[in-house]
């Protein structure tokens, strides 16, 4: 397990860790076991960056916890739910999209939806206060990560090569449920209703997305993963937002 977690950290996140890990199936299985915790751990490090820039204005900290997550992960999921937009608004048939989804050129697709990814997150997050913001920063990144291994524990892939291939497949689904048990209990302890919502949201439309995936290129890939990522980040904000207005 412990190499599981050594190579997730390599992958989800650019801190550097000069350990070499092989990456196979049956570490990749045991990996998604802390896809929860390490979305948790990227969105403490934000929320630190988001409370140690608060004493400039609620502006800055805001803007500067959305570009702490693309900083600490490099931007992967970002690249994913571009490439996923460039494809899915293609108009193209399957075998165009999948080509186009791993071109590493950025379309204009890809261009408005990384801007209104970063911008829906801002300005969700500044309009929290800041105990609110705090926790829903570390929650959401999580429930982020629950959103992609849901996506490769129970999905299929649309390509038989690729990265995104290895993480299907694989023995992964008791570990996913152990990491979701653990995690809905981290959840519901800090959050209540307010996270049990939040995460039954972004699963549901994990689920709605994979549907959608399978209708547009007859399954998933890495990208799909890293698009159902930033887009369960955004819902589940929003969720937090709304709850602090309304609850």
């Amino acid at each position: 397990m412990l190499k599981a977690l050594v190579l997730m950290l390599q992958f989800l996140t650019r801190i550097p860790i000069n350990i070499k890990i092989d990456m196979n199936k049956e570490t990749l299985g045991k990996g998604t076991f802390f896809f929860p915790f390490i979305g948790m751990m990227i969105g403490g490090i934000a929320s630190v960056v988001y409370y140690g820039l608060g004493f400039v204005n609620n502006d800055i900290a805001s803007l500067g916890a959305v570009f702490t997550i693309i900083a600490v992960t490099g931007g992967l999921h970002l690249d994913g739910l571009s490439d996923t937009a460039d494809g899915f608004f293609s108009s193209r048939k399957r075998e165009r999209i999948l080509e186009i989804m791993k071109d590493s050129r950025v379309g204009v697709f890809g261009v408005v939806f990384i801007i209104f990814d970063i911008l829906f997150k801002y300005v969700i997050i500044k309009e929290m206060n800041v105990h609110t913001a705090i926790i829903a920063i570390v929650l959401s990144c999580g429930i982020g990560r629950v959103s992609a291994s849901t996506l490769f524990t129970f999905g299929k892939s649309a390509r038989k090569d690729g990265l995104g291939n290895m993480f299907v497949g694989n023995d992964s689904k008791k570990y996913f449920f152990a990491a979701l048990v653990i995690f809905l209990a981290i959840g519901i302890y800090v959050s209540n209703i307010v996270f049990i919502i939040a995460i039954v949201s972004s699963i549901s439309f994990t689920l709605l997305f994979m549907k959608y995936s399978y209708k547009i290129i007859g399954g998933l890939t890495g990208d799909v993963y890293g698009a159902a990522c930033e887009l369960s980040e955004i819902i589940s904000l929003f969720v937090f937002l709304g709850a602090s207005m309304w609850i």
